[in-house]
């Protein structure tokens, strides 16, 4: 038997590794394509992912003092106009409403009516409007800190489209800061980095380089961009969060000024900070194998499901109370605060049912059939481990255990993705070298490249985009925890006091 037959995904991530990623998310029913070019319906499975996410990061917010609000979709064009900077940032990528309603034409068919006397925006991204509510919202300095988020949808109308990679329509939430100084605003930007790295390390157990953006990858607008950048299976980058210090452009451009204690007018200094379904993908590619998704349990939708194996009708009564009854012992088991998600699947469609669950990625597996049942036991795998370690297990001691298993899964599941992304890591000092390390070894599969180098740059942007130009290579961010170190740019040769992460990236 070949490779491709003993796996559930065809092909696998060496032969087509884009095109594993999309069989990946079809078999797992995370994600379909829409009827509208770009966009993605996003699935039972897939949703119940989010959902995790978002409350986790909702509760990470709040704890920082963050309050939740909601702004229109819709911003006047003349809005995103007022900072120069942010208008050519996103005018390429813009979805424009120029009329209210629709009337039948003479054909019959129905055509725009009714032009707006100034264009809408559909919302890319929410400065422009959250700055304007926020200069009516603040008069004083008692009015600051001002910490809002949003949890929203935003349109960004992507040429080259990838389900929750990058698509034309997105969730994500956003949020705005405005404080009294600029110290106050820097420190909430990397507050809110960190939030996110815990949440990519801690939760979806993907390992994460922090660091800064230069100024041709930062946000328009943005003084400095700060950012998470995480390395795929085929040793690509993705960004995963971004926060950003928009120093006093964003207040000037909407007018947020305060009385200091002082009673001077000042202008407000602002942030902004987000992350998106985009954070599925990188969980995918992160832990997916050729047999479908790999959960870590911490967001899993569930973390256990029971398969009975009812095959004789006069046995299938007794098995099914079994498997209930373990439900409900398992669903008081707290979990990191939560109860223990359960999952039962009494379907009789034999194998291809446990292999739906393993093409899901849930986390634990547990068959219950009559001598399970006559033994007190349960038949147990693990989704981080191959098939052929299942083992039988009593069913007190796997209650007991469960949470710890779990646990363990967690911990595994990150450690082996940070020892891949560390064992694709290069200190490179040499440009020939540089250049063999992006450049694919196989014609025939242009993603497999090096991973990520770590080289110096002298710090000028030329330099930067003959390297983009060259290799589609950018550099990912200035990481923080980077060393003062003497060396020569990677592209000119020029002295250079720092390394900084140059990859191929999504």
């Amino acid at each position: 038997m070949t490779k491709q037959q003993q796996t559930a995904i065809t092909p696998t991530r060496e032969e087509n590794y884009p095109e594993w990623y999309q069989q990946v998310i079809k078999a797992s029913e995370m994600a379909e394509l829409s009827p509208v070019r770009g966009c993605m319906v996003i699935k039972p499975w897939g949703y119940g992912l989010w959902e995790n996410i978002q409350s986790t990061l909702d509760f990470m917010f709040k704890e920082t003092g963050v309050k939740n609000a909601y702004f229109p979709l819709f911003i006047p064009v003349s809005f995103l106009e007022k900072e120069a900077e942010h208008v050519e940032g996103f005018a390429k990528e813009c979805a424009v409403v120029t009329h209210h309603k629709l009337e039948k034409g003479e054909d019959g068919k129905l055509v725009p009516a009714g032009r707006l006397n100034e264009p809408l925006i559909v919302r890319p991204t929410s400065e422009t409007i959250i700055g304007d509510a926020f200069s009516r919202w603040i008069r004083s300095y008692r009015d600051l800190p001002m910490l809002i988020n949003q949890w929203a949808n935003v349109v960004r109308w992507e040429m080259r489209t990838r389900i929750f990679l990058r698509t034309s329509e997105f969730l994500w939430q956003e949020g705005h800061t405005v404080h009294a100084t600029r110290k106050e605003a820097e420190e909430r930007t990397y507050q809110m980095l960190e939030v996110y790295r815990r949440m990519a390390e801690d939760y979806l157990a993907v390992p994460v380089y922090t660091g800064a953006k230069t100024d041709a990858e930062k946000f328009p607008g943005a003084v400095i961009t700060t950012c998470i950048e995480a390395m795929m299976q085929d040793r690509k980058a993705l960004q995963a969060g971004t926060s950003h210090f928009l120093g006093q452009n964003f207040a000037k451009a909407s007018d947020i000024r305060f009385q200091s204690a002082d009673e001077k007018e000042e202008f407000g200094w602002t942030t902004s900070w987000g992350a998106s379904t985009r954070l599925i993908g990188g969980l995918i590619m992160t832990h997916g194998d050729d047999n479908g998704v790999v959960l870590p349990p911490r967001v899993a939708p569930a973390h256990v499901v029971l398969l009975p194996i009812l095959k004789k009708p006069a046995e299938n009564e007794a098995i099914m109370a079994y498997t209930r009854e373990l439900a409900a012992r398992l669903e008081k088991v707290s979990y990191h605060g939560n109860p223990l998600r359960v999952e039962i699947d009494d379907r009789t469609i034999g194998g291809a049912r446990n292999w739906d669950w393993i093409k899901k990625g849930i986390p634990l597996r547990v068959e219950i059939g009559p001598k399970d049942m006559a033994a007190g036991a349960v038949f147990l795998a693990r989704r981080d481990m191959d098939r052929k370690q299942s083992r039988s297990i009593s069913r007190d001691r796997f209650t007991e255990e469960v949470v710890d298993i779990l646990d363990d899964i967690q911990k595994n599941l990150f450690e082996k993705a940070r020892a891949f992304r560390d064992a694709n890591t290069m200190d490179i000092d040499d440009g020939e070298a540089f250049t063999a390390f992006f450049t694919p070894k196989n014609p025939e599969k242009p993603e497999i490249h090096g991973g990520f180098a770590r080289s110096h740059w002298c710090g000028d942007g030329d330099c930067e985009e003959a390297i983009k130009n060259r290799l589609n290579v950018t550099i990912r961010c200035i990481p923080f925890d980077g060393n003062e170190e003497a060396g020569a740019c990677i592209e000119c040769g020029k002295p250079s006091g720092k390394r900084v992460l140059f990859a191929k990236a999504y």
